[in-house]
């Protein structure tokens, strides 16, 4: 699910127009957006959707374990709020509006704030392994697959540096927000 969210908000940012986001029973997804086939914006839509989310994970696990997991939380309702706003399919709408709802009622309803705050460490580390797993996975269908449409292959067109590299480059990303995210714990 990560790379559909992100690179959809991306797409918005680099003046691409997002058409649809489609989330996949199997945590896969795509965004579908229009605008120029090349160029920073295409490059920047491709990068985020791998890399984003752990490192929105490791953000996340910061500003918890600095105090403000409030700030944290209502920054995951936004986004969650901006998908249900372009997302596509059904499956997408059972994930985000209960997703939405917890977070909505977590902020407004629970009282103590040590729940807050343990639900952070744990969106945080959904977030930071969610995208280490997503990034083994690409590896996995790239070896296994002679279609070359994943973000990396895209990227590989984009730039001079081929689809292994960038491959390896999510990976990298994403096991250092994952260290964070296990520092910030081991050190609470």
């Amino acid at each position: 699910m990560e790379p559909a969210w992100i690179g959809a908000a991306t797409a918005a940012l680099t003046g691409r127009r997002v058409r649809a986001v489609r989330l996949h029973r199997d945590t896969s997804g795509i965004t579908e957006s229009i605008g120029r086939p090349f160029g920073p914006g295409m490059v920047a839509t491709a990068v985020a959707g791998y890399t984003f989310p752990p490192v929105l994970g490791a953000f996340m696990m910061l500003l918890v374990l600095a105090g403000r997991s409030t700030w944290a939380w209502w920054m995951v309702f936004a986004i969650l709020a901006g998908m249900i706003l372009v997302i596509r399919t059904w499956f997408g709408l059972l994930v985000l509006v209960p997703a939405a709802a917890a977070v909505w009622l977590l902020q407004t309803r629970v009282p103590d704030p040590a729940w807050a705050e343990t639900a952070g460490f744990a969106a945080a580390w959904f977030l930071a392994a969610g995208g280490l797993r997503a990034t083994l996975e690409l590896w996995g269908h790239r070896r296994r697959s002679r279609s070359r449409t994943s973000d990396a292959d895209v990227l590989a067109q984009l730039t001079p540096l081929p689809a292994v590299v960038w491959n390896a480059l999510f990976a990298t990303v994403a096991a250092l927000s994952l260290s964070i995210c296990w520092l910030g714990v081991m050190g609470h």
